[in-house]
């Protein structure tokens, strides 16, 4: 087998260029990307609330199971003003 000697490979400029140019137009879809069909929204959690909701599977039947309780059909103007654990937001209500 041919190598080259350690020497001479010790030659070569190890550094990076200042400026790489990618041609999009070649580019190609990841093939080892997952094509579950799945659509995944990522949200990150406070500390405390990440301490009792461990897994993503918890965090899907707690929000299931908020789902369930609360009404499917409300205005968007009878929330305006009002964080939805209940406590009054700094925007002003809308007056009746």
């Amino acid at each position: 087998m041919n190598k080259t000697p350690f020497s001479e490979s010790a030659d070569f400029d190890d550094e990076m260029l200042s400026e790489y140019q990618f041609d999009y137009h070649k580019a190609k879809p990841n093939r080892f990307a997952s094509k579950s069909g799945k659509t995944m929204n990522i949200v990150v959690l406070d500390e405390d609330i990440a301490e009792v909701f461990t897994t993503p599977e918890a965090v899907n039947k707690a929000l299931r199971a908020l789902i369930e309780v609360v009404p499917r059909r409300v205005k968007l103007d009878d929330w305006q003003g009002v964080d939805p654990i209940g406590e009054q937001s700094d925007q002003p209500q809308k007056k009746s």
